[in-house]
């Protein structure tokens, strides 16, 4: 983009706008001082380049033009960016040559910084931090999202605790995105069906270092003001409105991807909102090779991943048939050549609603849930869509989320970080990372907790100030932080949505125990607590007022702090200062987490219910447990917050104050080491996305690039396997089974008729239930012969060890096809 008529011409301030519009700068903080520079106060309450950019005046900026010191910091910034993006990539190095080009990864929100505001939570954070990690590991992925007028709400107490939301419209020319523009300068705009009519989409886009980020909003002014306000909200409206936005994320973001003439290979679905997609990239397959819908959708959706992070069924997004016939009915006699009533089922099992995670299973050629404890939870959710399928076989699998790293550590873990593992430890492998990092000394672990703690309590003093005033407390405000905090006592974090099932006031079942805890005069502890209700939650909100009224106490006042406005920004304050994060969800519901991975970096330890990802991550030498690894229901809380104050007591805070002659507490130490080493590599989104992509990106492209070729011939030849199975599935019987057994196996010898089926289109298995928790055996059974004088019958035999009995063992019959995964796209099967 060019600079604008403004501003003075020429290179120096080409590349100032060049920095500004790549966020980069939201985790490689080596440009802070330039914008610091510029205009110190705006950065300060901004940490928006472009705003700062966008403010300075002519007078300013030739000023630093001719600065000689601001110059060469300016020229060491830019040099350390292109000794960045020019240097190799672990996917250019690894995965270079093979088919992947391109991945379009969809999601309704991303957190990159709070210069682009367009996230709720926990959705738009792993989201964003993928991307980063996308751009840090040199993987081809482009993000295709909505940009909207007024992100989520940002929140304000009254004097009595009560939340009142408020809406900051997003102005687009102050955030760091442009229009895309063709080849001729026009603004790209895309066009999308709408109850009839056509909804017109502007696109813009954010740079996220090698990444881009394409953003669709539907303020333009050749829409209708209705219109215009599909993207008017994150979350808000009723349901029509979110059918509109997802309508724009799934069919505009793919018609997008095909405007710009980009091809990828694989479309990652980031939960079920963009479900859309898979229809559209079916209709563009269907435009491109005249093939019809259904072999389109058959070709494309072994290119689609669908990653689930909903813990329960109401969760995902449903619409009632009547509202999804009035917005697709022509959409799908126009673009995919089916009546609504063949598109309609896609979404539908045992209800008429339309499901949009049944329509992401539906067109996908894999499914993940994001922990493993969520991959078995998913697997009994979507259980019913395989009928008499084991739940251990149900595909969904599982890929525990990570944290962008370099986002989250501050400057004094990353100085340790660097010192022991060396600089662009977060670009690569992460190989030795644990190794390497066990060699801190106590010493240096303590020493950098200690600072990080002290900024810590300056920073929420500096937060205090304004919020206490904006609650009445009025001029006496700076005066008052001073006395909360302790830059040296233990240091409690507690922040996420306030909702019922993440347990928030689980910490103030015994309010007079939790003061006890804080007020020890010989081992002091304080607690920092953040964190918003959705608007129309009224538990949610109840339960903020609840601790509103118990930091109010005056004997805790100066040990309990309610931070306001929970963001980004925020976020990283608390995860960089404080000694231990404590979670406590209702297990199963919290389908992985992340804030307590962002503390891992910082050298704070986990306290936290064994759900999520704490339940694969917990050991007694990283941190703390509550819960006992199962399910259990309200009248369990009491029993479970009694675990969390022992713990508290006995364990924790002795730990933290007991000290050796040097001062240094060693097994605290000892502790938090541990945790650094072991748990920041294997929960970085480093991990997660070299994860994904060796595990779902490069066997998707390959399976897509194999059935789209040819015009889809080999997903013609695929649809008519399923049709054929389809058609003749209730001819096959089983008939003889017999089984001999000696004291080392038994012998499975049966008949099986498939009559029209070929033999080579289905298996016989025996099945075994897998014991102490082992995986199921499942094991072939081999054709002895064909059965004379019948057509289709056929004889299979099998050995198994006679470890377990024979009566262990089931046959059955399932579909086989060796580039299909059943029973993702055909479920059928037959036991004896």
């Amino acid at each position: 983009m060019s600079s604008t008529p403004f501003w003075p011409q020429g290179e120096k301030i080409d590349s100032l706008v060049e920095l500004a519009f790549d966020l980069q700068w939201a985790w490689n903080h080596s440009s802070d001082e330039i914008w610091g520079k510029i205009d110190p106060q705006l950065w300060s309450l901004t940490q928006n380049p472009w705003v700062v950019l966008q403010t300075a005046s002519q007078t300013r900026l030739r000023e630093l033009a001719v600065d000689p010191d601001f110059q060469n910091r300016l020229q060491t910034v830019l040099a350390y960016r292109r000794n960045i993006y020019e240097s190799p990539t672990w996917f250019g190095g690894t995965h270079a040559k093979s088919g992947l080009t391109s991945v379009a990864y969809f999601s309704m929100e991303y957190a990159l910084s709070e210069a682009l505001p367009i996230y709720s939570g926990g959705l738009g954070n792993v989201a964003g931090d993928q991307l980063k990690s996308a751009s840090d590991l040199g993987v081809p992925v482009i993000g295709i999202g909505l940009l909207y007028q007024r992100g989520y709400f940002r929140q304000v107490l009254d004097e009595q605790g009560g939340q009142h939301a408020l809406y900051p419209y997003n102005d687009p020319t102050q955030l760091p995105i442009m229009p895309v523009r063709n080849d001729a300068g026009e603004w790209v705009r895309v066009r999308v069906p709408f109850a009839g009519s056509f909804l017109q989409l502007r696109a813009w886009q954010a740079r996220v270092g090698r990444v881009k980020l394409y953003l669709l909003d539907s303020n333009d002014p050749a829409n209708p003001p209705a219109e215009r306000g599909v993207t008017s909200e994150l979350y808000g409206g009723g349901q029509e409105l979110r059918l509109q936005q997802e309508i724009a994320l799934g069919i505009g973001g793919w018609r997008l991807i095909e405007q710009l003439g980009m091809r990828p290979e694989v479309c990652h679905l980031n939960e079920g909102h963009a479900a859309f997609a898979v229809l559209e990239r079916a209709a563009s397959f269907r435009a491109r090779t005249g093939q019809p819908f259904d072999i389109s959708l058959t070709a494309t959706r072994a290119g689609n991943l669908f990653t689930t992070h909903t813990p329960v069924p109401a969760g995902f997004d449903s619409f009632p048939p009547d509202l999804i016939r009035r917005y697709l009915d022509q959409y799908a006699q126009q673009s995919l050549g089916i009546p609504i009533e063949q598109l309609l089922p896609l979404g539908q099992f045992e209800s008429d609603q339309f499901n949009m995670a049944y329509l992401a299973i539906r067109g996908s050629g894999a499914i993940n849930g994001v922990s493993k404890l969520h991959g078995e939870v998913s697997r009994a959710i979507f259980r019913p869509l395989f009928a008499r399928w084991p739940k251990s076989e149900i595909p969904v699998k599982h890929v525990t989320n990570g944290v962008h790293v370099a986002t989250w550590d501050a400057v004094h873990s990353d100085t340790l970080w660097t010192k022991v593992c060396g600089r662009g430890r977060w670009r690569g492998t992460q190989e030795n990372l644990t190794e390497k990092f066990r060699l801190a000394t106590d010493e240096q672990i303590w020493e950098m907790r200690g600072s990080m703690r002290a900024q810590f309590v300056r920073n929420v003093r500096n937060r205090l100030v304004p919020q206490f005033q904006s609650m009445g407390v009025g001029s006496a405000a700076e005066d008052m932080v001073k006395a909360i905090l302790d830059p040296n006592s233990l240091t409690l974090g507690f922040a996420r949505r306030f909702a019922t099932y993440k347990r928030p006031n689980l910490l103030l079942h015994d309010p007079d125990r939790l003061a006890r805890i804080l007020l020890n005069p010989n081992r002091p502890v304080q607690l920092v607590v953040a964190g918003k209700a959705h608007p129309n939650d009224q538990w949610g909100q109840a339960m903020i007022r609840d601790w509103i009224r118990f930091v109010r106490r005056p004997e805790i006042r100066s040990h309990v702090v309610f931070l306001c406005d929970y963001d980004l920004d925020l976020a990283a304050i608390l995860v960089q200062g404080v000694d231990v994060w404590i979670n406590t969800p209702r297990r199963p519901w919290e389908a992985c987490g992340t804030s307590g991975m962002k503390v891992l970096v910082n050298g704070a330890l986990n306290l936290s219910e064994l759900d999520g990802w704490w339940a694969e991550a917990y050991s007694p030498e990283v941190g703390w447990a509550i819960g006992d690894g199962a399910e259990h229901d309200g009248s369990w809380d009491t029993r479970e917050a009694e675990q969390l104050y022992r713990i508290l007591e006995d364990e924790i805070v002795p730990s933290f104050y007991d000290r050796d002659w040097s001062g240094i507490p060693a097994q605290w130490v000892a502790k938090v080491r541990e945790s650094m080493a072991r748990l920041t590599p294997q929960f970085s989104a480093n991990r997660s996305v070299r994860e994904y992509t060796e595990s779902y990106y490069l066997p998707a492209a390959e399976s897509y690039l194999r059935r789209a070729a040819g015009n889809g011939a080999h997903a013609e030849q695929i649809a008519g396997w399923r049709k054929l199975l389809s058609e003749k599935w209730h001819e096959i019987r089983f008939a003889k089974i017999d089984v001999e057994s000696n004291d080392a196996t038994h012998h499975f010898r049966l008949h099986v008729y498939l009559d029209d089926i070929p033999s080579d289109a289905v298996r016989v298995e025996l099945f075994a239930d897998g014991e102490n928790d082992s995986p199921p055996l499942v094991i072939p059974m081999t054709s002895c012969k064909g059965l004379p004088g019948v057509t289709g019958g056929y004889c299979y035999q099998a050995d198994v060890s006679a470890d377990r009995p024979a009566t262990h063992f089931t046959p059955r019959v399932v579909p086989h096809h060796p580039d299909v995964p059943v029973p993702l796209e055909d479920s059928h099967i037959l036991w004896a």
